[in-house]
């Protein structure tokens, strides 16, 4: 009988159906796991769910019943797949789910930023209006979208996604090469024609040693001083201390932002220490988090369990 583990339940909300797998099976789920309470939760464990839990090469390797670990989510960074590979632990994750609820929040964002909303909330609860004594009052720029340029960074199935709905808004598209290639594959531009091009930037690419800081004070520097930067893929992409200064220093119009390189991000992290700046929209992780999308992932994470069950396991990393 397999033992079922789902170390971090609590990562997918309580209304959110989460199917049960088609076969005999023992289940236990915690609404989070500490690293401390790992080991002893897997100890017997044939299949183990993550969503960010980490399980490393010094964890894994005191699991010998575990054979595989479902991934809850797209990203990998959390889990030591070399050391599956290795060993003959699968690994699956998840794919496709969320390629609606992510370039929503993307675009949410951007027209947020590109009409300064953020800036003229804060000037109505601080009373500006009222001051002004007119019928409506300009204290911040106010963009339009349409006619614009959209960087894309990652050509996936989000980016694709980012791309329909900017050219959809009247925007030209451009999807940025790999950083540091002189030469493009066809349909996309030079990294740093991006960066001084675009009016929007938007990350879509996975966290790697290669992509660490993809965005630092050299990159933002080179940007529009009008343009925004969002990321919706993995906070480890950019230097957060590099974009708050970029953004007090108006070398960028604007940011948004949904991850962060520590989560919960608390207020040693810049970006929240500075969430009042009128040009800094901030999220907690949540693009990805719409209704529909979670329950994709849901019956697609349950799936890959049934799949590995059956011999037939899928989505494999």
């Amino acid at each position: 009988m397999e033992k079922i583990v789902f170390l971090d339940r609590g990562t997918i909300p309580d209304h959110i159906q989460l199917p049960q797998p088609n076969f005999t099976h023992q289940w236990h789920e915690y609404p989070a796991t500490s690293p401390k309470q790992v080991l002893k939760r897997l100890q017997h464990a044939t299949i183990a769910i993550t969503n960010k839990v980490t399980l490393d090469a010094e964890i894994l390797s005191q699991l010998p019943e575990l054979k595989m670990i479902a991934i809850a989510a797209t990203g990998t960074n959390n889990v030591d797949l070399d050391y599956c590979r290795q060993h003959g632990i699968t690994v699956s994750n998840i794919r496709g789910y969320a390629t609606d609820s992510v370039p929503e929040h993307v675009v949410a964002m951007m027209f947020a930023l590109r009409r300064n909303l953020m800036g003229y909330h804060q000037d109505i609860e601080a009373g500006v209006w009222q001051q002004t004594k007119q019928f409506c009052f300009f204290t911040h720029p106010i963009g339009d979208i349409k006619s614009t340029t959209l960087g894309i960074i990652g050509g996936g199935s989000l980016g694709q996604a980012v791309a329909k709905l900017g050219q959809a808004l009247g925007m030209a598209v451009l999807f940025a090469e790999h950083k540091g290639q002189q030469s493009c594959r066809e349909g996309y531009t030079l990294f740093s024609d991006v960066l001084k091009q675009a009016d929007v930037l938007t990350l879509h690419c996975p966290l790697t040693a290669q992509t660490v800081h993809l965005i630092g004070q050299q990159e933002l520097t080179s940007m529009k001083p009008s343009s925004l930067l969002i990321n919706t893929g993995r906070g480890g992409l950019v230097d957060e201390q590099a974009l708050v200064d970029a953004l007090k220093q108006g070398e960028i119009g604007g940011a948004g932002v949904d991850v962060f390189t520590e989560e919960p991000a608390d207020n040693s992290n810049p970006l929240v220490a500075y969430a009042d700046l009128p040009n800094l929209l901030l999220t907690p992780h949540v693009a990805w988090g719409s209704d529909s999308a979670i329950q994709t992932l849901a019956n697609q994470l349950i799936d890959n369990i049934n799949q590995f069950v059956e011999g037939k396991p899928q989505n494999v990393v």
